[in-house]
């Protein structure tokens, strides 16, 4: 069974939809459901690739995933906790009870104090960003981040609430391939929507 969305299927005869189904299946061997789900507009979904690839271009791997799955955790986008923790777990940046630990909060020395800042920042963010002030930038310029590095977590962090967004207004659940990660870890990164398949746990 794989994840199905609330809308329909794009037209497949379509030259660019085609080339966006072919990349995943090089890739994967399967076609995601958020490909699917963007391969109805190919263009904004060329202009996310470009934007996202811009603010991650902007900051070092680590602190882009970590500010990625804090805004997601926030926004209860269990499909970009399951993808951007699992690019933390085969990357080696936590293993899986550091990544369990972060995004449940709970202490762990594999993050530093700036890991749990650019976390809490990005979270701020996903929370509602008018509700801010200058005290949420604090703890990372009292850790002696530049402004130019703060702006990229928010960056980071207000991508994330359009693309988590868009998935969850429409329905699409993760896919099934997140099943393969450990028990602990999957049960932490499932904030919302179960991955395809399984059973929604009880409210």
């Amino acid at each position: 069974m794989r994840a199905m969305a609330w809308i329909s299927g794009p037209d497949e005869a379509e030259p660019d939809v085609q080339a966006l189904f072919e990349a995943d299946r090089e890739a994967l061997g399967f076609v995601r459901e958020y490909t699917r789900v963007f391969a109805h507009r190919p263009a904004v979904y060329a202009a996310w690739a470009q934007l996202n690839g811009a603010v991650k271009a902007s900051m070092d791997l680590r602190t882009y995933e970590l500010a990625t799955v804090a805004a997601a955790r926030r926004l209860r986008s269990s499909y970009c906790c399951l993808a951007h923790g699992q690019v933390m777990l085969r990357r080696g940046m936590l293993d899986a009870d550091g990544l369990r630990c972060a995004v449940a909060d709970e202490p762990t020395d594999q993050l530093s104090e700036r890991d749990r800042a650019v976390m809490a920042l990005a979270d701020a963010v996903a929370a509602g960003a008018a509700d801010m002030t200058d005290e949420h930038l604090a703890p990372l310029r009292a850790l002696g981040v530049p402004d130019d590095e703060i702006l990229s977590v928010v960056l980071a962090a207000a991508a994330r609430c359009f693309f988590s967004t868009v998935l969850d207004a429409v329905g699409a659940q993760p896919d099934r391939d997140f099943l393969e990660l450990p028990d602990a870890v999957r049960r932490a990164l499932v904030v919302g929507r179960p991955i395809a398949g399984e059973v929604a746990p009880p409210a």
